[in-house]
């Protein structure tokens, strides 16, 4: 087992005392492949120990597995090595337990997954456990294997390169590609045998040229390398170009990093210079960088022999983030005391925003302030929404402080009118109560139900509302169908003068009838007035006997009844 990366640290650690703890938790365990299952453990750790999370979060990654594998609980992580370690632990945990759906809302369920993660760390965690469980595939039984590959392509590989991780999406990609696309993962090697050779012996030839370039412009470039473009991202490609690969120019890409953003457009300009540009081929992913916080200049040129080749420019910490993305910055914020790696980030604290606020923007609603770094982040970019779980595992997005009644509306307006209860986690609840990201939801009904008016104090959502009032409305209907008419309205049409209104009203007074209502309007050449009345039911006879009283009135010109609701 590879534990070199472990002699770094002091003895004393509780990285170390973590790896122990994992150790003797996993001791009869081992994986398909016969290792130990500690390893496992071990390769999750250095991962993160790589991307320079903090000690917690190394910790925790060793951990990862115990309480869902072994006998040990959280209370027993808590205990040993503090609230810190056992909530990431416990959050790995629950995010274990989660079954995808057979046939879900992909881009709903990387949500659920990020909201789901409380903080973070959890899910950068959750992908270097992706990481090597994906290295490893090939011990795991054929459906697994097509299984955990579709998750990592659909899933995984995508939230990395959400969260900036450039590096981890496309290895994570790679590695699920022959499995996922097994017979155009075959053609595509084929094909590419010898042009990725060729082309990486022709980018080699070029590096000393544009080295010596530079340098005689005053520019020492940290780096000058090749980089061969993955094969997933290359058939993504192919595909949007009738597979031709004429048109691919950055098979293999020349890299140049630099120290400073001003020496990034002077190499720019020095490339262009020594060789043309291609046509519309220049991006400036500095000055507008790409939605998941990606920095550098792209440019494309015809190079040595006539042959196209793609330059990326960037600085040695645009490249970090590109490579690490959010846990570049989470790794600063945990080593921003330290003398020794701190002119590494210089600047990064003097940002007014951090990198990952732009690299998550498409999911993040108006984000403001420059609240601490630990804070941010939290998850708090899905703070006004939940997502919660149908028993089939179905993912529902809803508005935060949702219902159990807002959940059965989006269900169906059905199974919203029928609901006389939930259960959340198991456990009946009242229905006001306030649904968190997670819970697994199950509504009661009872056929022939109908929704109750208080209900609309208690709902948040927009559509559940919606469905209360039309439901509501619905039975008024039917109610007043049922009942017949419960008042009489009679209209009386007159010449306008005044004391008109004051002999009708006594007309009622007289017959000791009670107005319910009464309204009176003027027409605009303020000749003729309508007076509407409305009185409880009447007999048929007496109704007659108003109409005749009204007629009798001086400047009556018409009279009219009828019943109404």
């Amino acid at each position: 087992m590879a534990t070199e990366w472990l002699q770094e640290l002091p003895k004393e650690s509780i990285i170390h005392k973590a790896y122990a703890f994992a150790l003797e938790a996993h001791k009869d365990e081992e994986r398909m492949n016969g290792d130990p299952y500690v390893s496992h453990c071990l390769e999750v750790g250095k991962t993160c120990f790589e991307w320079r999370l903090g000690d917690a979060s190394v910790a925790a990654a060793l951990l990862h597995d115990v309480v869902e594998d072994t006998g040990f609980t959280i209370q027993d992580i808590k205990k040993n090595f503090g609230d810190e370690v056992a909530f990431l632990v416990e959050g790995l945990t629950k995010l274990e337990h989660f079954q995808y759906p057979s046939d879900p809302d992909v881009e709903n369920l990387r949500k659920f997954i990020i909201s789901f993660c409380e903080d973070l760390r959890i899910l950068i965690i959750k992908l270097a456990d992706r990481l090597h469980n994906m290295q490893t595939l090939e011990h795991l039984p054929k459906e697994r294997q097509q299984r955990f590959a579709w998750e990592t392509m659909e899933i995984y590989a995508p939230l990395a390169y959400r969260l900036g991780m450039q590096r981890l999406s496309g290895e994570l990609d790679d590695l699920a590609f022959p499995y996922v696309h097994p017979e155009e993962y075959k053609w595509l090697l084929k094909e590419t045998k010898n042009d990725y050779t060729e082309r990486q012996e022709y980018a080699k030839k070029v590096v000393p040229i544009i080295t010596k370039e530079l340098e005689k412009n005053g520019i020492h470039p940290v780096n000058v390398d090749s980089r061969a473009k993955r094969y997933f991202s290359l058939y993504r490609k192919l595909l949007r170009y009738d597979m031709d690969f004429s048109k691919i120019y950055d098979l293999v890409a020349l890299r140049i990093v630099t120290k400073t953003v001003t020496e990034c457009y002077a190499a720019l300009g020095v490339v262009h210079q020594l060789w043309q540009p291609f046509p519309n081929r220049f991006k400036d992913y500095i000055a507008r960088p790409k939605a998941n916080g990606y920095r550098s200049l792209h440019t494309t040129v015809f190079c040595v022999d006539n042959r196209i080749l793609e330059v990326q420019i960037r600085t040695e910490e645009m490249h970090e983030e590109n490579e690490l993305g959010i846990a570049a910055h989470w790794a600063y914020e945990e080593v921003k005391n330290s003398k020794k790696r701190k002119a590494k980030w210089k600047g990064v604290e003097d940002k007014k925003e951090l990198a990952w606020v732009s690299q998550l923007q498409n999911w993040q609603k108006n984000f403001t302030g420059e609240p601490e770094f630990l804070e941010d982040l939290k998850t708090n970019f899905f703070k006004d929404r939940v997502f919660v779980l149908t028993p089939e595992n179905d993912i529902i997005d809803l508005t935060v402080g949702a219902t159990p009644i807002d959940f059965a509306y989006r269900i169906h307006s059905d199974v919203g009118d029928q609901c006389v209860g939930a259960k959340v986690n198991g456990r009946i609840v009242p229905l006001e109560y306030e649904l968190h990201s997670g819970d697994v939801v199950e509504i009661i009904t009872q056929r022939g139900k109908k929704p109750s008016e208080s209900w609309l104090s208690i709902v948040k959502t927009v559509g559940a509302k919606k469905h209360i009032r039309n439901a509501l409305n619905a039975g008024r209907k039917m109610l007043r169908r049922k009942t017949g008419p419960t008042a009489v309205e009679f209209k009386i049409m007159s010449a306008d003068r005044p004391g008109y209104l004051k002999d009708v009203t006594s007309i009622f007074a007289n017959s000791k009838i009670n107005i319910l209502s009464l309204s009176s309007q003027i027409d605009h050449r303020m000749k003729f007035s309508t007076i509407t009345i409305h009185c409880g039911i009447l007999p048929q006879q007496k109704i007659e006997k108003l109409l005749l009283k009204f007629k009798k009135i001086a400047g009556t010109r018409e009279v009219s009844h009828r019943f109404v609701q």
